[in-house]
């Protein structure tokens, strides 16, 4: 047995779980009208995979959920379960190769419907897509809605069907619907291959006036790296010679600014080093030279004033030796001492010395003023000197007189002597300011020298300095220069720069000349504005852009001749597939013919009936790639195979399907379906009340048939035939219970044929 069980839960009356299990080739499933019997067909119908609600009696998946009673609610969902025995590994997957495994004994397909109409499908627990359900059942000749699943009121449906679909139903039952379902895949994977080659061609043509654009650009770019190579060549002469000169002129200009410091740090040694006029010694030899200055004067003063006095003393000597003078012009003059003279004398003397003494003016005139005063005062007086005789003169005062005398010319020649040193200290001193300014004169002599130097040596470096700013000017256009350069021909120019540092730094040969630099530069910067007057820039882009969209170009072509190497595949594919349905479908209708016309004269004791294969013509459009404006596409005919039925009733000239009653086209289809199943029986044949039609002999000829069907294929029999129940070992019997759902009540025939014995 194949078909071993189908399992409900929810489905439509079957409101509870229930289980039928198909453990004999015939198994009866009966009950009142509305009990829900016909139920369990569709739940197989169902659970197989079918799609359309009416072949189900609905209009939405809510309509196959159990809708509930009074006294039981109603479901969410609807499940079925049928399971078969795969003891013998017959089942597989013939197209999608799901990674399912089918490895188990038992294989069940279960799938659910919910109220918002979504279904989901599972085999062995495992959810997965009703395409890989409808593949496993083709792997064993079971569909949803083939020729094994008979429902009530469509066992004509084979007669009534055109000659197209009744093919169709056919080559189900024959087991080449794997080979259509093969057909259906290959044309379209054919319409899909060209549906991609035409995009292929498309985008072809699409990037066709790219290409040629990118290959211009591309010869732009061969040509600027001729020019780039030409730059590089100048460049690692022009870059190398560039940063020789640059070491070479900053070790000389290095060199040349350490000997000019040295240089200058000496000669401010040599000016440090120099005497200076010395304020402070001069400020001193000034003072010292005020201070003998000022001694030699109060000496001389001294002197002078000891000279006064020696002379008052000598006049006052004189006078006192000199004999006595006696006026006697007027008896009433009076006779002048010489104490009065001398007073007289002293006091002019002193006034004399004032005026001497004094710078002003106004002081001279006052002193000379007062001096003419006392003169004429002197003269309106006409003293007498008293005339005295020299022996008369005083001894003593004389002597005295000469004593103090002799002190004054004591004093006089110490003064003199002070003098002398005085005046000796000043040659000295004298001597000593000239030699200082003679050494003075040969220092700053030397100084001006020094400082001559200096400034030749802040010549030289300021020249130095421009020369040093020059350089670094230099320097700074290098840089740049090596960093453009490096945009335009890469980091390699930073070898060519240090190469020219390494070898000037080694003592190789001498960097080029400026002017051959600036030959050098000119060169360069006429190939940098033809660089930059192509535009291409280094070009990478472009040469990636360019292969990556010729090798697109290519695989297209690979592509499209893939693709062309498919198409012709698929097309022999599809020729081969359908030279081999057709061969094996005009082998099976021949022995659907002969078990056709056996079972035909059996149902009615005579007579012939055959397939016949036809062919019919039907117009289609030819298949253009683009619709022209103004054009109509042709029209042509195209060949369909069908099937035609043709039957002889014995004792009567009907030959036309059309022209049989009821009951002659029941029995005829059934001799149609019983012939389809015998050429190639599938696991199990559902029957629903195919058998109502049939009066009690026919009946008789209807359970042999069963019976010898059932020797091929279980038999599921939904009917009211008491002749048919006979027939079958199990009994289903479905009644509707109290709470509203479908029950099962299940019988062995056998049992019970024995415990009735």
């Amino acid at each position: 047995m194949t078909l071993k069980s189908i399992e409900l839960s929810g489905f439509k009356s079957f409101g509870k779980k229930s289980t039928l299990s198909f453990n004999t080739p015939i198994t009866s499933v009966v009950g009142p009208n509305g009990s829900g019997k016909s139920n369990i067909v569709e739940a197989v119908r169902f659970v197989l995979g079918e799609q359309s609600m009416k072949s189900l009696r609905g209009k939405g998946g809510v309509d196959l959920i159990f809708k509930g009673s009074k006294m039981m609610p109603s479901a969410s969902r609807a499940s079925v379960t049928i399971t078969f025995d795969n003891s013998k590994k017959i089942f597989n997957f013939t197209n999608s190769g799901l990674g399912v495994s089918l490895d188990y004994d038992e294989i069940s397909i279960s799938r659910e419907v919910f109220a918002d109409g979504g279904n989901t499908y599972s085999i062995n627990g495992t959810e997965v897509r009703l395409k890989d359900v409808v593949d496993l059942l083709a792997s064993v000749n079971i569909g949803s809605s083939g020729h094994h699943i008979i429902s009530q009121g469509e066992a004509d449906r084979v007669l009534n069907a055109s000659s197209k679909d009744r093919r169709a139903m056919i080559e189900d039952a024959l087991g080449l619907k794997v080979y259509q379902y093969r057909i259906k895949e290959s044309e379209r994977k054919l319409e899909k291959t060209a549906i991609n080659m035409k995009e292929v061609q498309s985008i072809r043509r699409e990037i066709a006036p790219h290409i040629l654009f990118l290959k211009k650009q591309v010869e732009k770019v061969e040509k600027s790296h001729a020019l780039r190579e030409e730059l590089n060549g100048y460049y690692e002469t022009y870059l190398g010679a560039e940063s020789a000169y640059i070491t070479t002129n900053t070790r000389a200009l290095t060199h040349k600014r350490r000997m000019l410091d040295e240089k200058m740090l000496s000669l401010e040694e040599r000016l440090a080093n120099l005497p200076v006029y010395n304020t402070e010694n001069a400020n001193r030899e000034s003072v010292e030279r005020s201070e003998i200055i000022k001694e030699e004067n109060r000496i001389r003063r001294a002197s002078e004033e000891l000279s006064r006095t020696l002379g008052r003393l000598e006049g006052m000597m004189d006078a006192l030796k000199a004999p006595k003078i006696v006026e006697n012009k007027k008896e009433e003059n009076r006779v002048i001492s010489f104490s009065e003279w001398s007073n007289l004398l002293d006091k002019c003397l002193s006034q004399i010395e004032l005026a001497l003494s004094s710078s002003e003016k106004e002081s001279i005139f006052s002193v000379l003023s007062n001096l003419k005063n006392d003169l004429i005062h002197m003269r309106s007086n006409e003293s007498k000197i008293e005339n005295v005789e020299t022996n008369d003169v005083n001894t003593d005062r004389i002597n005295e007189l000469e004593n103090q005398r002799q002190n004054i010319l004591n004093e006089i020649k110490e003064l003199e002597s002070e003098a002398d040193k005085c005046r000796e200290a000043l040659r000295v001193l004298d001597l000593k300011t000239k030699e200082s300014e003679v050494h003075l004169r040969d220092s700053e002599r030397m100084r001006y020298e020094i400082l001559g130097e200096k400034n030749e040596v802040s010549s030289d470096m300021h020249s130095l300095k421009y020369e040093e700013e020059k350089l670094e000017s230099i320097k700074l256009s290098f840089e740049s220069e090596v960093r453009e350069a490096s945009t335009l021909i890469g980091m390699q120019v930073l070898t060519y720069a240090q190469n020219g540092f390494k070898a000037q730094a080694e003592g190789e040969d001498a960097p080029a000349s400026r002017s051959i630099q600036e030959e050098l530069r000119r060169k360069i910067e006429r190939i940098k504005i033809k660089l930059e007057d192509a535009g291409i820039g280094n070009g990478a882009e472009i040469l990636k852009e360019y292969n990556e969209t010729i090798e697109r170009d290519q695989f297209l072509e690979r592509e499209l001749g893939d693709l062309a190497t498919s198409s012709s595949t698929l097309q022999n594919l599809i020729n081969e597939l359908k030279d081999t349905l057709d061969t094996e479908f005009k082998e099976g209708v021949n022995k659907i013919n002969t078990e056709f016309q056996n079972f035909f004269a059996l149902m009615f004791g005579g007579g012939n009936a055959n397939l016949t294969v036809v062919v019919e013509q039907k117009r289609q459009k030819k298949d253009e790639d683009v619709e022209m404006e103004g054009e109509v596409e042709d029209e042509e005919f195209a060949l369909e195979k069908g099937v035609d039925i043709n039957v002889s009733l014995p004792h009567k000239k009907v030959k036309d399907l059309h022209m049989l009653s009821g009951g002659e086209r029941s029995l005829t289809s059934i001799a149609l379906l019983f012939a389809m199943s015998q050429v190639n029986p599938p696991p199990f044949l559902v029957l629903d009340e195919t058998d109502a039609a049939l009066d009690e002999a026919n009946s008789r000829k209807y359970g042999d048939m069963l019976e010898n069907l059932s020797k091929f294929s279980q038999l599921i029999v939904v009917t009211h035939n008491r002749e048919t129940m006979s027939r079958a070992e199990v009994l289903y019997g479905v009644t509707v219970g109290a709470d509203g759902a479908s029950k099962l009540l299940s019988i062995s025939l056998v049992d019970a044929n024995a415990y009735a014995k």
